[in-house]
């Protein structure tokens, strides 16, 4: 019986900066090419001297013109006893032998009138028609020539089609290195732990691009992300405090990991992902028929419906292009979606203060804010990511600060005021929030999405008749609705 075969090892991938040097065609084009050939090759000018006997030729004809018609002007004058006969040349007329009126009578007879002028007349001879057809023949000959032996080079260099390839593969891949390893020593960039598990963790990390741009010093923040108990990151703050910096930041920085690169950090550690997945900005495609919204909704379901345990997700305002109830509701669906079924690292970068509340019933999921300081009516950005949740996200100073006008602004505070007090219960926390009671072992808990239970001292007091009440029996019905309080807590 014979021994099953071995399986034998994989071929290692091959070294890109193993590449064929091609020794014979580089010592032909060094030959056959000037050292720095002009861009059209129909034109001329690319190949060397001695490169081609019959190019030599042709080329020598234009460059000694010179000499030649030096030669026979001064012959032409010799011959005729014009002192003042000159030969010329115009792209109209071609070459021609310029003669003024005054010497008419010495004019030879194989001189032909060619042109007449004011206070002369202009000739040609056989012996100089010759040789402007030599000349003009000359360079348009030189050009083909040339095309022609460039036609042949190219030919000759696309044989080592495969090999240029690897040469092109091998160049680009020093140039990549060497960009990397020069960004990283400028920059102070550090090498990142590459694993497999699905952890994300970056102490002082950095926008690579922010950073070189803005005048005043960038603000470094932390970033952890693994599978059990920070798998979602809900983060709030307010507008312009750098909540959508944060979290291209971190994409970036895994970004950067994967792709070989250094990484503008204290210290790296990224947990492999197959793709990263990104939900920011607002636009529309109407050409398309599709609006802000419906955009929105599209990236979002690409989401939910291909990513997987191993992708970084990255959401900025979800559900912000419809109303308040909708977008809400559709922002904690799919924040429950991703907890539950994805199980991705999600960062989600929102100004629907309830989805904090997500943190109560969701063990994966944590809250971050980014923290500011109020001075005075105005606020101070401090561009650091802290725990916890934030529940203001200071919109109308932002507004303020843009010009808005100071009546609106103020006006804009009254409505908010109002909004805010009709949001809130009377734990003063959001209507919308679940109650924060937690369930007793064993017992199924149900999130619910409405006001908690009415209280019964509240109910009573609807229907009290305060203005038929003695005060005495108003201090026996105090009393009565106390005890109804302190029962429906």
């Amino acid at each position: 019986m014979s021994a099953p075969p071995t399986a034998s090892a994989a071929p290692a991938p091959p070294d890109p900066l193993d590449c064929p040097t091609l020794p014979e065609l580089r010592a032909l084009l060094d030959r056959a090419l000037v050292d720095d050939p002009p861009i059209p090759i129909k034109e001329g000018g690319i190949f060397r001297e001695g490169f081609d006997p019959e190019l030599d030729r042709t080329r020598s004809l234009g460059k000694e013109g010179k000499d030649w018609i030096k030669t026979f002007q001064a012959r032409e004058i010799s011959r005729t006893g014009i002192s003042s006969l000159k030969v010329g040349f115009n792209s109209v007329f071609g070459y021609y032998i310029e003669i003024t009126n005054v010497h008419q009578e010495k004019i030879p007879a194989d001189y032909t009138r060619k042109q007449t002028l004011k206070n002369a007349e202009r000739y040609i001879t056989p012996e100089l028609k010759e040789y402007e057809t030599q000349v003009l023949h000359a360079d348009e000959h030189a050009r083909d020539l040339e095309y022609k032996l460039f036609l042949r080079l190219r030919d000759a260099a696309a044989r080592h089609v495969p090999a240029f390839l690897a040469i092109a593969h091998a160049v680009a891949a020093v140039d990549t290195l060497l960009a990397f390893a020069r960004v990283a020593r400028e920059n102070r960039y550090v090498r990142p732990a590459i694993v497999e598990e699905p952890v994300l963790r970056i102490v002082d990390g950095r926008h690579p691009v922010l950073e070189k741009m803005i005048e005043e010093p960038f603000v470094p923040n932390d970033a952890f992300l693994d599978e059990m108990e920070q798998r979602v990151l809900i983060l709030t703050g307010p507008n312009m405090a750098g909540k959508s910096t944060y979290i291209r930041q971190v994409a970036l920085l895994c970004l950067m990991a994967q792709m070989g690169s250094f990484v503008p950090a204290q210290e790296a550690t990224v947990g492999l992902v197959d793709r990263i997945f990104t939900r920011v900005g607002a636009a529309d495609e109407i050409s398309r028929g599709a609006s802000t919204f419906m955009v929105e909704m599209t990236e979002a379901a690409n989401i939910l419906n291909n990513a997987t345990k191993r992708s970084l997700i990255v959401l900025d305002e979800i559900g912000r292009g419809t109303s308040t109830f909708d977008g809400l509701s559709l922002a904690w669906a799919i924040a429950e979606h991703l907890h539950d079924k994805v199980g991705a690292r999600t960062l989600f970068a929102t100004h629907y203060h309830e989805l904090t509340e997500l943190s109560l019933v969701m063990p994966g999921v944590k809250n971050f804010h980014v923290a500011v300081k109020e001075w005075g009516e105005g606020i101070v950005f401090l561009r650091k990511i802290l725990e916890g949740a934030t529940d203001k996200s200071y919109g109308i100073h932002v507004a303020r600060i843009a010009g808005i006008p100071p009546e609106v602004v103020a006006r804009a505070k009254v409505i908010l005021g109002n909004l805010e007090a009709q949001a809130l219960d009377a734990n003063n926390k959001p209507k919308f929030a679940p109650p924060k009671v937690k369930p007793r072992a064993g017992d199924p808990f149900q999130l619910s999405l409405f006001a908690p239970p009415p209280n019964p001292a509240v109910e009573a007091l609807k229907t009290l008749e305060v203005e038929a009440l003695t005060p005495l029996q108003a201090l026996v019905k105090l009393q009565e609705l106390r005890d109804l309080a302190r029962k429906g807590r």
